[in-house]
C-alpha cells in the first residue's frame, strides 16, 4: 500500500509553485557549489586526480543511503523529510568555505550528497502527489526549474566572482535566498497520511517494473552524465574548436535539455510517454552519431542540441511513472529506481575516459549513441508505457 496525500490544505496552484520553487532551490544550492570548483581546487592546492576523487565522494553519498532515504519518506513523509534535507543541505554549502584540507572537505561533500539525496527523493515524491492532484504530466516542468537554477546559480558565481567576491560570502548570500524561500513555501508541500507498519519495515524487493524503470533511467543518466563532463573535452579535442567555443557544445546541450524539460510535459499529454520515450532515445543516439561522423563546429553544435532534447524528458518521466506505483509507496519507489537511475550518471563519464583512453574519444560517443536506440527498443517492449 502506497502512503496517501491528505486533502490539501491550499489550492492546487499555490502547491505546485512551491513545488516548483523548491526544484529550483535544489538546483541553485548544486550549481553555486559547482560554479566555485575551481576556485576551491586552487584555494586548497587539491590535485586533478584528488579533484576526480571529491567529486566521487558525493555522489557515493547519495547511492548509499537511497535506499534509507526512502523508508525516511515512507514512514515520516516526503515533506517533513524535505525539510530536514533542504536545511542540512544549504547550511553543508556554507560549511564547505571552511574546508582546510582534502580529507576535511571529502567529510563535508559526502554529507553533502546524503542530503542532497534526500532533497532530491523527498521533493520528486512531492512532484508525484501534484501529479496527481492535476491528473497530468507535470514532471519534466519541474526539472525544467532544477535545470533552470543550474544557469542561475553559474550566473550569480560568474557575477560574484569577477567582483572578486570571496566564496564564504558568496555562499551566505545563497544561505539568506534559501532560508527566506523556505520559511515562506514549506507550508504549501504536501501532508501524508500514516502509512501502514509493513511499509515501515525494512527492503522492498522491487518488482520488474522499477527494474525495467530504472535501466531506462540508467541509460539516460549516464548520457545526461557524459554530456555534462565530457562536452567541453569533445569539443576541445575532437571539434578541435578554437578555445573561446569549447563550451559551445555544453551551452546548447543545456539550452535544448532546459527547454525541452519546460514544454515535455505538453507533448507527453498529446502523444503519450512511450512516444515521447521513444523519440527521446533516437534524440540521443542520433545526436551522438552525427557528433561522431561529422565533428564540426556548427554540426556538433546541433548534435549536441539533439542530445539534450533527447535527454529532457526521460528522467522525468521514469521518476514520474515510478512514483505512481500501485502497491510500493512513492518515496520508495522513487529510490529504487533512483538507485538504478544514478549509477548511470556515477559509471557514465569514467567509463568515456576508459574508452577513450584505449581508443579515441568519438569511438565513446559512439557507444553511448547505442544506449539511446537500445531506450527507445526498451520502452517500445514495455507494456507499462500505454499512454
Amino acid at each position: 500500500m502506497q502512503n496517501t496525500v491528505s486533502t490539501p490544505k491550499y489550492q492546487s496552484k499555490q502547491i505546485r509553485l512551491a513545488v516548483t520553487i523548491f526544484y529550483f532551490c535544489t538546483g541553485l544550492i548544486f550549481s553555486s557549489w559547482a560554479s566555485r570548483i575551481p576556485t576551491i581546487k586552487n584555494a586548497l592546492g587539491i590535485s586533478e586526480g584528488e579533484l576526480g576523487g571529491l567529486l566521487l565522494v558525493m555522489p557515493i553519498g547519495e547511492v548509499v543511503t537511497l535506499a534509507l532515504v526512502g523508508k525516511m519518506v515512507a514512514t515520516y513523509g516526503s515533506k517533513n523529510v524535505f525539510r530536514i534535507g533542504i536545511l542540512g543541505y544549504v547550511f553543508l554549502l556554507l560549511a564547505i568555505p571552511f574546508a582546510t584540507s582534502f580529507l576535511t572537505l571529502a567529510a563535508i561533500l559526502t554529507c553533502f550528497g546524503i542530503f542532497s539525496n534526500s532533497c532530491n527523493i523527498a521533493i520528486n515524491t512531492q512532484g508525484v502527489d501534484v501529479e496527481k492532484v492535476y491528473n497530468r504530466s507535470i514532471m519534466s516542468s519541474f526539472h525544467g526549474a532544477w535545470s533552470l537554477a543550474g544557469f542561475v546559480g553559474a550566473l550569480i558565481g560568474l557575477v560574484l566572482m569577477n567582483f572578486d567576491i570571496d566564496i564564504l560570502t558568496h555562499f551566505i548570500i545563497i544561505l539568506v535566498i534559501i532560508l527566506g524561500i523556505f520559511f515562506s513555501q514549506q507550508k504549501y508541500l504536501f501532508d501524508h497520511e500514516p502509512v501502514s507498519d509493513e511499509e515501515k519495515k525494512g527492503f522492498v524487493k522491487p518488482d520488474k517494473t522499477l527494474i525495467q524503470l530504472g535501466i531506462i533511467g540508467f541509460l539516460g543518466m549516464a548520457t545526461e552524465g557524459t554530456m555534462f563532463d565530457w562536452s567541453g573535452v569533445y569539443f576541445h579535442e575532437i571539434v578541435q574548436a578554437p578555445e573561446k567555443w569549447t563550451t559551445l557544445g555544453y551551452a546548447a546541450f543545456m539550452i535544448t535539455m532546459a527547454s525541452g524539460r519546460f514544454i515535455g510535459d505538453k507533448f507527453i499529454e498529446r502523444f503519450g510517454k512511450r512516444r515521447v520515450l521513444q523519440v527521446s532515445g533516437i534524440l540521443m543516439g542520433t545526436g551522438l552519431l552525427i557528433s561522431v561522423f561529422f565533428p564540426t563546429l556548427i554540426l556538433c553544435t546541433m548534435a549536441f542540441m539533439l542530445v539534450g532534447l533527447g535527454v529532457a524528458c526521460t528522467v522525468p518521466t521514469v521518476y514520474s511513472v515510478a512514483g505512481q506505483h500501485k502497491t510500493i509507496n512513492p518515496g520508495v519507489a522513487l529510490a529504487m529506481v533512483s538507485s538504478i537511475s544514478f549509477l548511470g550518471f556515477l559509471l557514465g563519464p569514467p567509463l568515456i575516459g576508459y574508452i577513450a583512453e584505449l581508443f579515441d574519444l568519438r569511438y565513446s560517443y559512439a557507444l553511448f549513441a547505442i544506449f539511446g536506440y537500445i531506450l527507445a527498443m526498451m520502452v517500445t517492449k514495455i507494456k507499462l508505457f500505454k499512454g
